[in-house]
């Protein structure tokens, strides 16, 4: 059964927007039509999305637009950390579009905004949700370098379906990213997301648990794929709270240290709980 979500219209919601509005930021809340806009906007948190809102690459599942990008906004990473000094955020997620137009795939956009936050918000602990900038270790080297306190990197589906709905994605290349995580700064807690629902089978799912684990993946999210239009890729499932309870259940017997497993569970609601929590 499709799940239920809730209608969050507040007065906190409208401020955030116009919050963004005047910065001239972008959220993946918003851009990709997330479930738990309202939670979050509600909570005062959200995920800010760098470089733009028009993606280089065009993934079946995704709602973000897929067009030729605008050039880098220089003034962003200062807008950003101005917006999490004004929220007075103490946990915050960076993402970003896919820029296989830049020659680094934005890697040094991400560390001027890390860098920016650092200056503004220095008590602010930094996730950032990466793109897999093409199998490139020293642009991932650049992002690390910046120290941010999470890196994640979402490998989204089963090995047989990245053909069909990751756009110019690459399984073995996102593991590979996952995997260097760890290697390049072992005090970077390495993090990543499974999206259900698009036909795998429960072995396939599984086995990408497996995957996971053997490159020191250490937070794991598991949700429900929705799906934003008709033009998108279908739902084949709808997976039961149960179901998720039982994923969540043997990742702790797989070894990650968080599991976040839900219908609603995104890899960036709540990042801020699981992080806390894994640290004590």
């Amino acid at each position: 059964m499709k799940p239920k979500v809730k209608n969050f219209l507040s007065e906190d919601v409208t401020k955030m927007k116009a919050m963004l509005r005047m910065l001239n930021l972008h959220t993946v809340c918003e851009e990709a039509s997330c479930p738990n806009i309202g939670d979050c906007f509600g909570r005062r948190t959200a995920t800010f999305m760098i470089m733009g809102d028009r993606c280089t690459r065009n993934c079946a599942y995704c709602d973000v637009s897929h067009d030729k990008p605008l050039p880098l906004d220089p003034s962003e990473p200062y807008n950003i950390a101005k917006a999490v000094k004004y929220l007075n955020l103490k946990h915050v997620v960076i993402t970003s579009v896919n820029r296989d137009d830049l020659p680094d795939g934005g890697a040094s956009h991400f560390a001027r905004v890390i860098r920016a936050i650092r200056e503004e918000k220095p008590d602010c602990s930094i996730e950032v949700l990466i793109p897999d900038f093409l199998g490139d270790k020293e642009a991932l080297k650049i992002v690390a370098d910046a120290k941010p306190e999470v890196i994640n990197h979402n490998i989204e589906t089963v090995p047989s379906l990245f053909p069909v709905v990751r756009h110019r994605g690459d399984y073995q290349r996102s593991l590979q990213v996952i995997k260097w995580i760890k290697e390049l700064d072992e005090n970077i807690t390495s993090k990543s997301g499974i999206m259900v629902g698009l036909g795998e089978t429960k072995e396939e799912i599984l086995q990408v648990m497996e995957d996971l684990a053997k490159v020191n993946c250490e937070i794991l999210t598991i949700g429900q794929y929705l799906r934003p239009s008709k033009n998108h890729y279908p739902v084949k499932k709808y997976y039961t709270e149960e179901e998720f309870k039982e994923l969540e259940k043997i990742g702790y017997q797989i070894g990650f240290k968080q599991v976040f497993s839900g219908t609603l569970v995104r890899s960036s609601f709540h990042a801020d709980e699981v992080y806390y929590q894994l640290k004590g």
